[in-house]
């Protein structure tokens, strides 16, 4: 409901306003998405996790680039300027607000060292009234922080998914080992008390991971299409965000629907990371409302780099939640001899965008430009906005766009979007700043590369009808997803009961080159299991440990991690056990 959604968007930030953060709209919107109803303890103390206050040097850093002759002060007419036509706009009262503080304004100026130094206290005061609340009722102060998304076996789940743990690149051939999850032991000591286990072994051939049972696009050139791209972007928490579909049938058809990463155009010498990003799509209908939506399939079978399903589907509205493990789309730390060159100024004094940038920016514009028509529309360019800003542009600033940049049909045209980036650096007379922030939002690195993004490209054929396709989110992993993924594979995997422990089953199935497990907890009581891959050779796992532990609910299942290989030319062996510990 729209007027609720009003009402929620001041009390979430006051919420987190309390416990000494200062959200933006961009971040509400990261952990409170279109399909989150409730947000219990758990999930608000991993969001402070996350997001971490910020710090007197960063308050100064920020400030120092709008004091350029380092006065320690700004005048007020500039600070109105900026808070009221930049980023998150702030009304003139709200501006005023902070003007009339005597605390740190004097003579139509504000000292921002005073400002910060008021900022600070006020945020530990809130942080230390917060803990003297919690202190009060000693089970919450007790309370862990941070649970995974889980399932409930009677399809009851958590509102919000949470992020893959991060996974460091390392050179042999085991697991990786990188810090923990901070819920559970991230690596429980061997002397612990496994009262149960269960172990399961796969051993896999270097070309066993290539499966040619999808039909090629060729052989069905006859079927009516409908494509559209998107891209999966990592957050600096490790989370992975990506765009989800709708896709309408007017009539009862046979459908082919493939996924696989977009071959972008990239500059010479530069890396292409993201084309080993595994990808999948999982295939839900829609019945009544949203919420109950009914897992029809997935793409489990493999031709390269492109995952496919074939099958009958009816007539109706589906779903279609694109899905990435996390084992090769990660953090990685890069070092770098200097930041590339964004924009210089020719011999007539005027502003120029680089070629390393154009090149950038034309594989953004391909990128974003959903339907591949050559042309941004404003549903297309919101998504970009939304993710660089946290913001949408409306119907009266798209007219402006259309008066000062390069459009056709109303979509704005490459040269529009070039000369539109340009703008921005001439706004802050060649200073790339912003440039560099709509860059690293998008899984650009300094040296122009992208490392912390996956563009990708689906296909939908349909034999006895015309399908259509439409981006309706750009959000995190759902709980439909996660939930997806969990039936998908007890429908499909080896299922196995852990000796002594009747009441906890692990489910493991292998769909291409990507091996899945899956932890059911029947038991009226939460367990914690604890998971063992040192006996695993050449595999990456998105947990990015070789030892860790998982906390399961009562009556619920959750994943308990994917594998990969980690040199796909090689010999893989997946060697997991899974113990109780209580």
């Amino acid at each position: 409901m729209p007027g609720t959604a009003c009402f929620m968007t001041p009390f979430k930030r006051i919420l987190l306003q309390q416990a000494g953060r200062n959200p933006s709209q961009k971040t509400v919107n990261k952990y409170w998405t279109s399909q989150t109803t409730t947000l219990n303890f758990d999930d608000f103390c991993t969001i402070l996790k996350k997001e971490k206050p910020a710090t007197k040097t960063e308050l100064l850093e920020a400030f120092g680039k709008i004091d350029t002759d380092n006065t320690g002060y700004i005048l007020h007419d500039e600070l109105y300027k900026i808070l009221t036509t930049r980023g998150e706009k702030m009304t003139w009262d709200e501006v005023s607000t902070i003007t009339k503080k005597a605390d740190f304004n004097c003579s139509g100026k504000l000292d921002y060292n005073k400002f910060c130094d008021l900022y600070m206290t006020t945020s530990e005061q809130c942080c230390k009234t917060a803990r003297e609340k919690l202190e009060v009722d000693s089970r919450l102060r007790q309370q862990q922080f941070g649970s995974q998304a889980e399932t409930s076996s009677e399809g009851i789940t958590l509102p919000v998914s949470k992020p893959s743990p991060r996974v460091s690149r390392k050179t042999d051939h085991k697991l990786a080992p990188t810090k923990g999850d901070s819920r559970t032991p991230s690596r429980p000591s061997s002397a612990q008390s496994c009262k149960a286990s269960v172990s399961t072994t796969i051993s896999n051939c270097a070309s066993s991971n290539r499966n040619t049972k999808l039909i090629e696009p060729d052989t069905i050139k006859e079927w009516q299409c409908a494509q559209s791209k998107g891209c999966f972007y990592l957050e600096d928490d490790g989370e992975i965000i990506s765009h989800k579909y709708k896709l309408h049938l007017p009539q009862r058809s046979t459908v082919c629907i493939t996924i696989k990463p977009l071959n972008v155009h990239q500059v010479e010498g530069k890396s292409c990371h993201w084309l080993s990003v595994d990808t999948a799509l999982y295939i839900l209908k829609e019945n009544e409302t949203q919420e109950n939506l009914q897992l029809m399939s997935f793409t489990e079978q493999q031709n390269k780099e492109m995952f496919g399903w074939k099958g009958e589907l009816g007539s109706g509205i589906y779903w279609l939640l694109p899905f990435t493990t996390g084992c090769r789309l990660k953090k990685v730390k890069t070092q770098f001899t200097g930041e590339a060159k964004l924009v210089y100024r020719g011999e007539d004094g005027e502003l120029a965008l680089t070629k390393e940038f154009r090149a950038a920016l034309l594989d953004i514009f391909e990128t974003i430009d959903l339907d591949g028509n050559g042309l941004l529309s404003l549903e297309e360019y919101n998504f970009f906005e939304l993710r660089t800003s946290g913001e949408k542009c409306d119907e009266e600033a798209w007219a402006v766009c259309k008066e000062n940049f390069d459009m056709k049909k109303n979509e704005l045209t490459r040269q529009g979007f070039m000369d539109l980036n340009l703008m921005e650096a001439n706004d802050r007379e060649g200073d790339p700043s912003d440039l560099w922030v709509t860059l690293l939002s998008l899984g650009y690195n300094k040296a122009l590369e992208m490392t912390e993004a996956c563009p990708f490209v689906i296909d939908i054929y349909a034999e006895k009808c015309k399908p259509r396709i439409k981006a309706i989110y750009l959000e995190a992993g759902s709980w439909q997803l996660n939930r997806a993924i969990c039936k998908s594979v007890v429908n499909k995997g080896e299922a196995k009961v852990m000796d002594g422990c009747e009441n906890i089953i692990i489910y493991t199935y292998k769909a291409g080159r990507r091996i899945t497990s899956v932890i059911e907890n029947k038991s009226e009581n939460k367990v914690i299991i604890h998971v063992n891959n040192e006996q695993s050779k050449n595999c990456l796992s998105n947990r990015g440990l070789t030892v860790f532990a998982v906390e399961v609910a009562p009556k619920s299942m959750t994943v308990s991690q994917h594998v990969m290989p980690l040199n796909e030319q090689e010999e893989w062996l997946y060697n997991c056990v899974h113990s109780l510990l209580r």
